[in-house]
């Protein structure tokens, strides 16, 4: 589509429209900051410096995040062309950063990102809070693509946690997988990551807090959301991104219904892995009811 902006000064663009084709089953929700890309969002200071100073070069992306991704658009067929909707709570002024860093990195784009409009000002000095903003967007995805199920990807850093629960709580049953990328042991996160446990085994779906993006791929091939290479791509790419590091470890809390497999959540399984897990890595923890494990993905309608 052809822009233009007439005032203050005249514009022109040239704009790309996705429209997902009827092969599509699933629309994929991520987060970018600590769950595609380093940024570090617990050390403010650190966070703001990759934020606003580091160019698309300089962005260290997750090893294996680029086939993770590729697959996902692609879907299970090859052909899928899911819709890949990216959120950010970093301002839309760098979105030629980004990208350019999508683009070093093969992530395919969809073409749909969104960022935020910081709106600050001498009378409102501080941005508009980050979980206001994914919140409403991803409201506004799931009406947008009312007949489609979701995967949402984020982190365990920050808010996401928090965002995603009361989205499942609010669409039960339109939430395929929730995927968190485990980047923290902090015990503070643990209390938001069992809510977030709870709601998605309540409604019958899955939870995968994922040490790696590998733990991701073959939790994905388990549902039949990507082919089976999908691991052996990511895993190739992982070992070309960080060099031989060790496979974590993935537990799992899986049980014969949806209440009980709550209720051993809320016994406090979840929280004991993560904080007494040997080694420094947070280990990979699968929490579902047992027959969802057994599932092979979206039908064709998506549902």
């Amino acid at each position: 589509m052809e822009l233009s902006l007439e005032q203050p000064q005249p514009v022109q663009a040239q704009a790309q429209i996705f429209i997902p084709p009827p092969s599509c089953r699933y629309v994929v929700i991520s987060d970018i900051d600590d769950t595609v890309m380093r940024t570090g969002v617990a050390n403010k200071l650190k966070m703001l410096w990759r934020l606003f100073v580091q160019d698309a070069e300089s962005r260290i992306a997750f090893p294996g995040v680029g086939a993770l991704y590729r697959a996902l658009h692609d879907g299970a067929s090859g052909q899928q062309e899911n819709p890949m909707l990216y959120v950010s709570r970093a301002p839309w002024g760098i979105y030629d950063v980004l990208e350019e860093f999508f683009r070093l990195h093969a992530i395919p784009v969809g073409p749909i990102l969104f960022l935020r409009e910081w709106g600050v000002s001498w009378k409102s000095p501080l941005p508009r809070k980050a979980e206001d903003h994914k919140r409403e967007l991803i409201h506004n995805m799931l009406a947008l693509y009312k007949d489609l199920p979701f995967i949402l990807i984020g982190d365990s850093g920050q808010h996401d946690p928090e965002i995603y629960r009361q989205i499942v709580d609010e669409h039960p049953g339109r939430v395929l997988a929730v995927y968190i990328r485990n980047v923290s042991r902090s015990s503070s996160r643990v209390t938001e990551i069992e809510e977030l446990a709870k709601a998605v085994a309540r409604v019958g779906s899955t939870l995968l807090l994922a040490a790696d993006s590998v733990a991701m791929a073959e939790h994905a091939v388990k549902l039949g959301l990507v082919p089976p290479e999908t691991i052996s791509e990511v895993k190739s790419e992982k070992a070309a991104d960080a060099g031989g590091t060790a496979q974590p470890t993935t537990r799992r809390i899986e049980r014969s219904t949806k209440g009980e497999t709550v209720e051993a959540v809320s016994q406090g399984e979840l929280k004991d892995i993560l904080e007494t897990g040997p080694g420094t890595t947070p280990p990979s923890v699968v929490v579902e009811p047992a027959a969802r494990g057994s599932q092979h993905g979206p039908d064709k309608e998506g549902t």
